[in-house]
């Protein structure tokens, strides 16, 4: 299969170099000339529990490539959704398949308006993936992928996809109950991601104390509520329990909002947090914690572009 991941940061880097490794044609398009350059000096290097292995594959920006691909798989941060999308239109022929596994939710509605919805595969992944810089990826550990049509239909071609990832160590199954992992992975991210950010301390020291660890509760229980508005059936006590886990097991992680508060960049709040809000305004349920979170949130964002284009603090 001729696939083209969308982004080359840690996880487009494990299921790219998986995928090649398994003998599927693959091509990165990612925008950052530090990574073009890195993979396309170095190759990609992908380091897991057998060893370290090393990819070398197309690279490039959407321009650089002509044909259309037979699936392309996003793994960009939400914001950059549409402009990725739209880049890559002339790439999309009559029998592409569109698949994205990334953070949050909406990032398929954007897609759809360059691939057809009836073309489009959502999913979730809690496989581990650590970029240590341009073109290096270390992953250890497992985890799964689970995938269905954007539109809940069945349809072949989504079980071809999933075993051909599972071919490559990618643990991925056809889930008609995708949402259900989406909505649960929905709630652990703004959960953590959210309170971390704001705090500034990692993933133990809010569990350690009794006030960081209501917190992320509250916010959990919001989100499963508006999936239940939804008559989506996510599990409150699974949550509850992979928060836990997180506490116990994850304690100097940092998430990934953290990390970008902390370097100045733009999170995705507005596809965690940001998103639940909107459903749950059309739900009709209230989500205090979650919009206090996201609001401190938008507030830290627009702080550091302040701090960076020299305005007031």
């Amino acid at each position: 299969m001729n696939i083209a991941i969308v982004g080359a940061g840690a996880m487009g880097g494990l299921f790219g170099a998986r995928l090649a490794l398994s003998g599927q044609q693959v091509s990165f398009i990612e925008v950052t000339p530090a990574t073009i350059a890195a993979i396309s000096s170095n190759g990609l290097s992908l380091s897991d529990d057998k060893g370290v292995h090393t990819v070398r594959v197309p690279v490039g920006t959407a321009d650089t490539f002509s044909e259309p691909f037979d699936l392309i798989v996003f793994f960009t941060k939400g914001f950059h959704t549409r402009g990725a999308a739209h880049a890559l239109g002339h790439l999309v022929g009559p029998e592409t398949w569109a698949l994205s596994v990334q953070n949050g939710l909406g990032n398929a509605e954007i897609i759809a308006e360059v691939i057809p919805r009836e073309r489009i595969i959502v999913g979730m992944t809690n496989l581990p993936a650590d970029l240590r810089s341009a073109g290096v990826v270390h992953s250890h550990g497992d985890g799964q992928v689970r995938i269905w049509t954007l539109s809940g239909q069945h349809c072949p071609e989504v079980s071809q996809i999933a075993e051909i990832f599972s071919l490559a160590g990618l643990h991925c199954s056809a889930d008609p109950q995708v949402q259900q992992a989406i909505w649960e992975k929905i709630a652990f991210n703004a959960a953590l991601n959210s309170v971390c950010a704001v705090s500034g301390c990692n993933v133990g020291t809010v569990g350690s104390s009794d006030e960081g660890r209501s917190l992320a509760l509250r916010i959990a229980a919001e989100t499963v509520a508006v999936a239940h508005a939804l008559q989506i059936p996510v599990s409150l006590p699974q949550v509850e329990q992979a928060i836990d886990h997180a506490f116990r097991m994850h304690t100097n992680h940092k998430p990934s909002m953290l990390q970008d508060i902390e370097a100045g960049r733009q999170t995705e709040i507005d596809f965690i947090n940001g998103a639940v809000i909107e459903q749950g305004i059309k739900q009709g349920v209230p989500t205090p914690t979650v919009t206090a979170l996201y609001q401190l949130v938008k507030m830290m964002e627009t702080n550091a572009r302040l701090k960076k284009s020299g305005g007031p603090i």
